[in-house]
């Protein structure tokens, strides 16, 4: 996800829920986000909501977001060529689908939403409020946090030509792209309406978004040239069309995904086994094909948003508390993916990671927990609040 080299039976009981915002003008359904078939319906303070798919997978998918930074912080104190060192890379590879695992959701439930009713007025509207506003306010307080603690000279603060280049390209901060990306997805998506008003079979849209992304990327080899391409929304067309094909057929998805499934995690399997090396030759910095290596991570990680989104309508079936954690985190994905990096230096600042393998391991262990309980829990506390909305513009 981030883009630097190292040297994204029978129905359960209502399981209660956390207090959740009451946004009178919020309504989930026209959002796209609660299929009509998908969860059981839950009472929490009066407010009417539904443990979802949807917030199941923004749940597994935020997980894996800390989970990959956490590990990337962690190789830069792993010893070299040791074992816990090639694990540590293994998992940081692994881990390599979030970002294109949330293009792929916003296509989801953005198709799904403007199928059933595009204003196009309220729709920008409130891609500003709800992407736009973040976005800036974010980095700037980036801006200003990594001044405050050294990553970055003063001078940065009153310099308008870094201030251009860290908003024009997501730079503030190493994560902040991805809010930048979506937001040129909202422009995308009602471009791609005609296509999913016909309706595609989700292969039928495997086929078309990947010779769309090769089109792209031979397009800016040649001559866009686009200086950080997977900072833009053009890296993720394969995400985005399989994402459209699959929010015009959401309701259909649980059984397409019960009948597809085997097949389904065979190809992302495979396609994990041919990624995994290359993307291993990448981060020591050995030579690689950029073709085959962009080509074999966009197959990769496309195919296993479709699989966590399938994983994430089967874990409906099972009850748990457990479950509903997952959701919860879901629900406050945007908020742990804001806040997290920053706990996570924080923890590097005060406790340099080290000591023997288990020592190291219970602490990256011990940083990933904090950098994930503590954002939701603030997220809770902040919830249905107008500090919540001027700060995750929800």
């Amino acid at each position: 996800m981030t883009q630097t080299r190292f040297p994204p039976s029978a129905e359960p009981e209502p399981q209660p829920l956390p207090r959740l915002p009451q946004n009178p003008e919020f309504d989930a359904d026209s959002e796209g986000l609660i299929p009509p078939s998908e969860a059981e319906p839950a009472v929490v303070q009066g407010v009417p909501h539904k443990l979802t798919a949807i917030d199941l997978f923004r749940g597994i998918t935020i997980l894996e977001v800390v989970a990959h930074h956490t590990s990337g912080l962690a190789l830069r104190y792993a010893v070299p060529d040791t074992l816990s060192f090639l694990v540590l890379q293994l998992i940081n590879r692994t881990l390599h689908f979030a970002v294109p695992a949330f293009v792929f959701l916003s296509a989801v439930v953005l198709t799904r939403s403007l199928l059933k009713n595009f204003r196009p007025g309220r729709y920008f509207f409130r891609r500003v409020t709800r992407g736009a506003w973040p976005y800036l306010l974010w980095s700037a307080l980036y801006i200003a946090w990594y001044v405050w603690t050294g990553q970055r000279p003063p001078e940065t603060l009153t310099d308008p030509d870094k201030w251009l280049f860290y908003l024009q390209y997501g730079k503030a901060s190493y994560h902040l792209y991805f809010l930048l990306v979506a937001l040129e997805v909202y422009l995308v998506i009602p471009l791609l309406l005609p296509l999913a008003r016909r309706r595609p079979p989700i292969a039928l849209a495997l086929l078309i978004g990947a010779a769309l992304q090769l089109g792209i990327y031979l397009l800016n080899r040649e001559y866009l040239r686009l200086p950080f391409p997977a900072s833009t929304v053009v890296w993720y067309m394969l995400p985005v069309t399989v994402g459209a094909a699959v929010g015009a057929r959401l309701d259909e998805f649980p059984a397409w995904w019960r009948k597809y499934r085997v097949f389904l995690i065979a190809g992302a399997a495979a396609a994990y086994a041919l990624y995994l090396p290359q993307a291993l030759a990448y981060v020591r910095g050995e030579p690689v094909v950029p073709i085959v290596y962009s080509s074999l991570s966009w197959a990769y990680t496309t195919l296993m948003a479709l699989t966590v989104l399938g994983v994430a309508y089967s874990l409906q079936r099972f009850a748990g508390a457990w479950r509903v954690a997952l959701g919860v985190t879901g629900m406050f994905s945007l908020q742990v993916y804001l806040i997290h990096p920053a706990i996570l230096q924080t923890l590097e600042t005060i406790h340099t990671p080290g000591g023997d393998p288990l020592v190291f391991g219970l602490t990256m262990l011990g940083y990933f927990l904090t950098a994930l309980i503590l954002p939701t829990m603030l997220a809770l506390l902040l919830a249905d609040t107008r500090l919540s909305r001027l700060m995750f513009g929800r």
